[in-house]
């Protein structure tokens, strides 16, 4: 039983595309596998099985600081009765609620995401609860996972527990002869910037828009695809200031084959955040062959780009010049090539499946 995320396929959100791509992985080795689901993001009617994972539909509340803790609370109370084989809770937030599956004697697997404390978006109470959270998970979890060297280099730091290695990974896209949303929008192939990302404070879109705006690179647009999960302050800004910015263009929350577009024409992909845990957008842009510059903060780091690639964190005028560098000179199909062979190579699904799954035998040896 999985638990500790919104739901899957095409919900927003790194910890979702982790859930989405491992599940029906581990349905194919063997596993029977419940996916428990937050009922504000996934629809009744949706709830069928997907490539073989069930679905729990639950109630949680539209909140931003009670939906992740109140929903796995009554995950937990279900898994109790159930009994499933494992519980694996996802990210430090949901980890509260590990003690409380232990005692009701279920193993669980913790996978910790990233430190969800360092967020700009939390206050004081939010982030001691994550911090709380995090202890939980390393402290009282049968087994424990982490998406990121960075991460179990952490958790071994402050908790004096060694988690296993699991990144997050990639799949080999399949290249779309459309062009309908690029047209939509109004878009050349190999003309413009992609941010791929929800509308949170640490992604620091303001710093891609006056980077792009510094840069003037001509005829060129900044496409930011994401949405927010809450409506806040944070997106209402991001929105006047791209509406005042000539060339940037929000689309949304985009999936499927109109994001693959976007991916596969786009000129070069930008990450600019403060936190990540292991960026799955940046694997996505990279799997696409896509040019990417990245903010040098360790998550991004670890990925192991060229150095000309990364910026330092916050550095608009350092990264305008990485951009007019992208328009100057742009990728080679060859280049292109090479790029999506090394990361589909280092990162991808279906070993990460079949290592998740080690650890569920580890703890479960009567299991699948």
């Amino acid at each position: 039983m999985w638990l500790g995320f919104r739901g899957f396929p095409d919900v927003q959100g790194g910890v979702e595309t982790h859930a989405e791509q491992i599940c029906p992985r581990l349905v194919e080795l063997g596993c029977e596998v419940c996916a428990v689901v937050r009922a504000p993001y996934m629809a009744a009617a949706t709830l069928v099985p997907w490539r073989g994972v069930r679905y729990l539909r639950l109630w949680a509340p539209r909140n931003r600081a009670l939906e992740a803790l109140v929903h796995t609370f009554l995950g937990v109370l279900v898994a109790a009765w159930r009994r499933p084989d494992v519980l694996h809770i996802q990210a430090i937030g949901p980890a509260l609620c590990v003690p409380l599956a232990r005692a009701f004697g279920l193993r669980v697997v913790f996978t910790h995401h990233g430190p969800d404390y360092d967020r700009q978006k939390w206050g004081r109470f939010a982030r001691l609860t994550l911090q709380l959270g995090e202890w939980a998970g390393a402290r009282f979890a049968n087994a424990g996972i982490a998406i990121s060297a960075t991460i179990r280099a952490l958790v071994a730091q402050k908790h004096h527990r060694e988690l296993d290695l699991i990144p997050n990974g990639v799949v080999t896209p399949t290249i779309p002869r459309s062009t309908d949303v690029l047209q939509r929008f109004g878009l050349e192939p190999g003309r413009f910037v992609l941010i791929v990302s929800r509308l949170v404070p640490e992604k620091r879109h303001a710093d891609l828009i006056e980077a792009f705006a510094t840069a003037q690179v001509p005829d060129w647009k900044l496409v930011i695809v994401g949405a927010a999960d809450h409506r806040d302050a944070y997106a209402e800004s991001v929105e006047r200031q791209a509406a005042m910015t000539p060339g940037v263009v929000m689309t949304g929350f985009q999936r499927g084959v109109a994001l693959a577009e976007l991916y596969t024409h786009a000129a070069v992909f930008v990450l600019p955040s403060s936190h990540e845990g292991l960026p799955i957008a940046l694997l996505e842009a990279l799997s696409y062959g896509l040019p990417v510059l990245a903010s040098d903060i360790p998550a991004n780091l670890e990925v192991g780009l060229d150095a000309s690639q990364y910026f330092g964190l916050g550095d608009v005028p350092a990264l305008a010049a990485a951009l007019r560098r992208s328009a100057a000179q742009a990728a080679t199909p060859a280049q292109r090539q090479a790029v999506q062979s090394w990361i589909t190579a280092r990162y991808d699904w279906r070993q990460i499946a079949a290592a998740t799954l080690a650890v569920y035998r580890r703890i479960a040896p009567t299991g699948p």
